[in-house]
């Protein structure tokens, strides 16, 4: 269904930042919470973040619907950028481990989005979102995701350079997720779940050998002992913030004829 606000789609119109760049919904989805903010063209929230939890179940439709209720408390935008706990290729929703992955596999989220909100969207893994909001490049670096699951992308120059489910990956009888996830955090307690994130943390610097590793999501702020210099904690905001980057020039080639995620929006794109 439509959204009752309406939404211009030109980058010169009232809803533009005060240089004429269009303004940008963006959405972090999670295990935990929804979370979303309007930012400008240099990735700057126009408005605080506002947020609900994660319906249950986290059907898409709920969802969407949540994004809505979210978009309603938010200033107008043009475009919408939105980070998801799962694999997406070419918009399409491949695994959502911590959503449910039978009621997403095969989902056009981009496709909802833009139809539900009449404007380009653009989504990503989360974890990648947020790496693009905080990476500084130069080199190798990566962004893992402390939440309700774990996140893992690579980038290099500060460009994407490869997704990891590194949450998936098993260890031993279990998952990282299940390791060191968010409901193993609540199960042992903080002092045994930091033992555990103690072991990891080295893992994921010999398996990607990055010159910089950033942690992020909402755990990262249980982690309670020292990190090796080339590690740096950062804020869970960069799931929201990172958005805008998805608009960039360098990741157009990741969404390259896709006729909801042009911008300016092309002729054949959604009215």
């Amino acid at each position: 269904m439509p959204s009752s606000r309406p939404q211009n789609r030109t980058a010169h119109g009232p809803y533009a930042d005060s240089t004429g760049s269009p303004l940008t919904l963006a959405v972090d989805i999670g295990g935990t919470s929804v979370k979303a903010s309007v930012l400008d063209s240099n990735g700057t929230l126009v408005a605080e973040r506002v947020r609900l939890p994660t319906p249950n179940p986290a059907t898409p439709s709920a969802i969407i619907d949540g994004i809505a209720a979210l978009a309603a408390q938010l200033p107008p935008f043009q475009r919408i950028s939105a980070g998801f706990p799962g694999v997406i290729r070419k918009g399409v929703v491949k695994t959502a481990p911590n959503l449910g992955t039978t009621y997403w596999d095969g989902f056009h989220l981009v496709g909802a989005l833009a139809g539900r909100f009449g404007v380009p969207a653009r989504a990503l893994n989360d974890a990648e979102v947020q790496g693009l909001g905080v990476v500084q490049g130069p080199g190798l670096e990566c962004t893992i995701t402390l939440g309700t699951g774990i996140g893992c992308a690579l980038f290099r120059d500060r460009r994407l350079l490869l997704h990891l489910e590194l949450g998936q990956h098993m260890r031993g009888s279990e998952s990282y997720d299940q390791h060191i996830g968010d409901a193993a955090r609540r199960t042992l307690g903080n002092d045994l779940w930091n033992e555990r994130m103690r072991a990891f943390i080295p893992i994921v610097l010999s398996l990607t050998a990055c010159d910089r590793l950033y942690v992020g999501g909402g755990n990262a702020r249980h982690l309670a002992f020292d990190l090796p210099e080339t590690v740096r904690i950062v804020s869970n905001s960069a799931g929201v913030t990172g958005g805008v980057r998805l608009w960039e020039a360098g990741c157009d080639s990741l969404f390259a004829g896709e006729r909801d995620s042009q911008w300016p929006p092309t002729a054949d794109s959604r009215s």
